[in-house]
Order: C-alpha cells, then structure tokens, then sequence
C-alpha cells in the first residue's frame, strides 16, 4: 500500500489524455508485496524441513498430499484475509490522491470506484495474483526444499523473467515471453485502459500465472510423495 500510495503522488497528469492507468498505478504495491508473500509462502515449508518438524508433520498426518493441500488452504485464507484489505486500501488512497496530481474528470479520469467494472476487475485479480504467487512459492518451496534456492527460483520467475523478455530485440518473440511471463501476464489482470496493447488479456494473463502455480503444486507434490523426508 506504502508503495502505491508514493507511486501515486510521483505520478503527475497535467494534461488530458496522459495515457497513464490510474487504476494500475494505485495498484502498484501488488509488485512489491507478491515477494513478500511468496518468501512467506517459501519459508513455511523449508523452515519444516530445516529443523525436521517435518517428520512430526507426516507422523501425525501420513498422507502427504493432504498435508500440502492443507498447507495451500491456510495460505489462500491468509493472503485472502490481508491481500483483500490492503488491495481495498490501495485503491482508497488512490482515490484520493491521484485526483491531486491531476488524474481529475477534466482530465478524462473518474474517481476510482468499485462500481466501475475495469477497477472491480483489477481489484479483484490483484488479491487472486497474491494468492497464485502465495501457491507457486508453495509449491516451488516443496519440490526443492531449500529456502535460498525456493526463494531466488520464485522471486527469478517473478522480476528477472520480465528483464530477459527486454533484451530480445525481435518483437515477436519479446510478445510472446511478455505471455508467458508470470509477473507480465499475471499484473494484465489490473490493466483498465489500453487493453489492445496488452501482450495478453487480463484473465487470460492471470490464467497463466495459475498455471505456473498449478505446475509448482503438480511437480512438488510427486517429489514430496516419492521422496523420503529426510532428504
């Protein structure tokens, strides 16, 4: 919220048709706080296996699977129970602030409302890209089990895939990394103006961060039903 609230007052519109997404710049804490969910997300698992507790685990609940999707629902309520506010706060203090730096109806921008269906979309799928994160972090977590390695594998996928997708000089190709971009093609989901010039739609952008997190989950819950605990 902190990061969105100083993007928001950064950012200046003095003239009409800036061009900027007032909606995506109120939202710009999503960016910030994902590594943090998905370093909680990564730690809850490797801290198990770091001081053993993991034995106890599979002791009191022998089968695996159950305890992986039981690990992924405590997380989805938790990034839904705090992602759900923080977002709503976000867009708030846009509310509020933007129209100070020139994102005014004079400018071709109503205040920032629920109501709107763009907002309500991005809105909503900024909580669900926290909670796809929050899994693929899990995921990622279980099938390697080292904190360090987990934590730069997720947080790579998340800020340097975007970096290699620049370096590409054909476009073509640059397009269609932007697609399958975790980070790139998930945040489309909070885009509310210039839809045609996303690289992929908004939910089908967030489709595929839900599939990165549903191959995390997939590979990490056959290593975790093969492999024996103490390894």
């Amino acid at each position: 919220m902190a990061v969105g609230c100083g993007t928001a007052k950064a950012v200046k519109c003095p003239d009409t048709g800036c061009g900027q997404d007032a909606v995506k710049l109120a939202l710009t804490g999503v960016t910030v706080g994902q590594a943090v969910i998905s370093v909680f997300a990564v730690l809850a698992v490797s801290g198990e296996y770091g001081t053993g507790l993991v034995r106890t685990t599979f002791m009191a609940v022998p089968n695996r699977i159950t305890v992986l999707t039981a690990k992924a629902t405590v997380h989805t309520t938790v990034v839904l129970a705090s992602g759900t506010p923080a977002v709503l706060a976000s867009l708030l203090a846009g509310r509020y602030i933007l129209p100070g730096n020139g994102f005014t109806e004079a400018h071709g921008y109503a205040p920032l409302s629920l109501a709107d269906g763009p907002t309500l979309r991005a809105a909503v799928g900024s909580v669900l890209y926290l909670v796809l994160v929050a899994l693929m972090g899990l995921g990622v977590a279980t099938a390697v089990r080292d904190a360090a390695s987990a934590i730069g594998i997720v947080l790579g996928l998340l800020y340097l895939f975007p970096v290699v997708t620049r370096v590409v000089n054909d476009l073509e190709w640059q397009r269609h990394l932007q697609q399958i971009s975790p980070m790139t093609a998930g945040l489309a989901v909070q885009a509310t103006v210039h839809l045609h010039e996303l690289p992929i739609g908004p939910w089908a952008g967030l489709g595929v961060l839900a599939t990165w997190a549903a191959a995390a989950l997939l590979v990490g819950s056959l290593l975790l039903h093969r492999r024996d605990a103490s390894r």
